[in-house]
């Protein structure tokens, strides 16, 4: 641990505001002599005292209720005091103050009564609570993704992952891989019987079926990565094709100025939407045109950086103008362009828009087409038919499926080191079907396999990944 870690720390632990109740924390070691200066006697351990918190003069800033944790029985696993008065900013930062101040003054030996109390770092309480094995690594986060849920079902899957779901699955495989480990290191002590050694303990069996179990922890990993952070969608095509029309029907209001007159939207507009409770952050951008007008121009190669940076693009054409030759070039020209710019795994969906404009005859022998081409779908942003259709294709190209009982929330870090996790079993296969010529390169993979899987659950992290980890907690937490 580095120095900071053992100093003692106060902070306002509720959030920024006005509200009913506000709670100060104290955390640190060996704080029974704060106790006693803030509160004016002992308290019983875990049991809420009501009593007068004062000043230095004596006089009562707030009547309210006091609770001290003794360590290692508390949040952090250090000794905790809790303040809980009213819910006023001054109140509790007069609180907040008179810990400070009352840290430094002398007891009735002389001593400080706290030396080193300072004021906390954001997310330093359960920071501490994971240095001091309270939780792990993916505990502590799935703290943070508890505040900031925006929807119940990730609310309810951050709570899972709070309560060790996901950390126990990743123990499940760690403890399968030293198992294989142990079977392999041991083998390399004994080369002339290595391989009659592994295909008794069925190390072959072994690793399949931690891979099977590795892919089906990614799997759900990846949606619960999904609810978390959702995917960045993209509209984009021909001015006046309805790409505002879509941004609002999908987000329910009126966010994007709407008019007939081509090049209205000049810069990009974004809304989080929800779907089944995943986010989809949807972008409306400038029509794709080439213009004179200079102001458009950069509208426009702003429209292509969010289209390249994108998770899923919808293509938007218009029903209304698709069998007129210059149109028609243009979304050819767009098509060719976006083949160049995009990745082959950024999905590109086509959506046929104004159905309820467009003649029946052209209608007719488009919707032929859609028929036999699942990527493309017909709707009207104006009357919102074809939505549902669009909706349930987005969560498609996100790879959602329904949520399935028990799923946990998940980060994208989390994401990438089970995908090491794989690609390092993946090579430990090669090796171990190669036999006894590459069983220390078989190690060698398991090994770094393990590691990602530690990185995890942070049994192996360094100090760099805490600090960016925790530093996006509020303070208090």
């Amino acid at each position: 641990m580095l120095p900071r870690h053992n100093d003692p720390i106060a902070a306002i632990a509720t959030a920024p505001g006005r509200g009913a109740v506000g709670i100060v924390r104290v955390s640190g070691k060996g704080i029974g002599a704060l106790v006693r200066t803030l509160c004016g006697k002992d308290l019983k351990p875990r049991e809420a005292t009501y009593l007068p918190i004062r000043d230095a003069a004596g006089s009562p800033i707030d009547h309210g209720l006091a609770i001290y944790f003794p360590g290692p029985h508390s949040y952090t696993g250090e000794d905790v005091l809790e303040l809980q008065a009213h819910g006023g900013p001054v109140v509790l930062q007069l609180l907040l103050a008179r810990c400070l101040e009352a840290a430094q003054a002398a007891d009735a030996d002389g001593k400080t009564v706290l030396n080193g109390l300072r004021l906390a770092q954001p997310g330093e309480f359960t920071e501490r609570a994971f240095l001091n094995d309270k939780i792990d690594l993916a505990q502590a986060e799935a703290i943070a993704d508890l505040i900031d849920a925006s929807t119940e079902a990730a609310a309810r899957s951050a709570s899972r992952s709070l309560s060790g779901a996901f950390s126990q699955e990743i123990h499940v495989l760690r403890d399968a891989l030293v198992h294989l480990r142990m079977l392999v290191e041991a083998t390399l002590d004994f080369p002339e019987e290595e391989i009659d050694f592994l295909q008794k303990a069925d190390a072959f069996g072994q690793l399949e079926r931690l891979r099977a179990q590795v892919a089906a922890v990614l799997a759900r990993a990846h949606q619960g990565a999904l609810l978390r952070e959702g995917i960045k969608v993209v509209i984009a095509g021909q001015p006046n094709a309805g790409k505002s029309s879509l941004l609002n029907a999908l987000a329910g209001a009126e966010l994007a100025i709407v008019t007939p007159i081509a090049g209205t939207t000049r810069d990009k507009v974004q809304q989080t939407i929800q779907i089944e409770g995943v986010p989809l952050h949807v972008i409306d951008t400038a029509g794709l045109r080439s213009s004179d007008d200079e102001v458009e121009r950069i509208g426009i190669a702003r429209a292509w950086d969010e289209i390249t940076a994108a998770d899923a693009v919808l293509f938007l054409h218009d029903l209304t103008r698709v069998e007129q030759a210059d149109y028609a070039a243009a979304d050819t020209e767009i098509s060719a362009t976006l083949q160049q710019k995009l990745s082959a795994l950024v999905p590109v969906i086509h959506v046929w828009n104004k159905t309820d404009m467009a003649q029946a005859d052209v209608q007719a022998r488009h919707t032929a087409q859609l028929a036999s081409d699942s990527g493309q779908i017909a709707l009207s942003a104006r009357t919102g038919d074809g939505l549902d259709a669009l909706r349930k294709r987005l969560l498609e190209v996100a790879g959602w499926q329904s949520a399935p009982e028990g799923l946990y929330l998940a980060r994208a870090r989390h994401v990438e080191a089970l995908q090491a996790v794989e690609a390092h079993l993946e090579m430990a296969d090669e090796q171990l079907a190669a036999q006894a010529a590459h069983l220390d390169l078989l190690a060698e993979e398991l090994r770094l396999a393990q590691i990602s899987l530690n990185s995890i659950t942070g049994e192996f992290s360094s100090d760099d990944l805490l600090g960016v980890i925790f530093s996006s907690f509020c303070i208090g937490k």
